[in-house]
């Protein structure tokens, strides 16, 4: 890879890192991993949770803690050992200006582009996502942050990769 590229597309995940640390506000990024998880994937167990959002368990439990603290998320009745979290309501209207943020944050870093641009810009996207995408788990974890319901079948790169993928019988082996 030429240096100029690699700078340019370093200069751009700060740009990204930056705008998503600005969109996120006072949570952290596994904070909202799991309210947006939680927001568009239904209730779920912590440990589920924690595959989703590429953190350890004790971690997502931590975390987990901190939204029920503020009344994000409330644990749902025990099954065993394990208790699925949902959102509360509060959580869910929390989910919803967090995902609104992500997108303006996202808009605003694309406001220079004019609309032919950005289709160039999306089409060249999706390739690089496509080709970044190694199994179904790596899917799930990159698109954490989703709106599932705009981002689905043919329209997500990602999804679409790892479902070729394991048509294939090709996927590779997780970390």
């Amino acid at each position: 890879m030429h240096v100029a590229i690699a700078n340019k597309l370093g200069a751009l995940g700060v740009l990204l890192m930056d705008a998503m640390e600005t969109a996120l506000g006072e949570l952290s990024p596994s904070a909202a991993a799991l309210l947006l998880t939680l927001r568009y994937r239904g209730a779920m167990t912590t440990t589920v949770l924690a595959d989703i959002a590429g953190v350890a368990q004790p971690t997502a439990v931590r975390v987990a803690d901190g939204l029920v603290r503020r009344g994000f998320v409330e644990r749902q009745g025990r099954a065993g050992r394990t208790a699925p979290l949902r959102l509360t309501q509060a959580g869910m209207r929390k989910a919803d200006a967090l995902q609104r943020a992500r997108i303006e944050a996202m808009e605003g870093l694309l406001a220079g582009l004019a609309a032919s641009d950005r289709a160039g810009f999306e089409r060249t996207l999706d390739k690089l996502l496509a080709g970044a995408t190694r199994s179904r788990a790596f899917a799930r974890t990159t698109c954490r942050l989703c709106d599932h319901a705009a981002c689905v079948g043919p329209f997500c790169p990602i999804g679409s990769r790892a479902s070729e993928l394991e048509r294939a019988g090709d996927m590779q082996e997780e970390p």
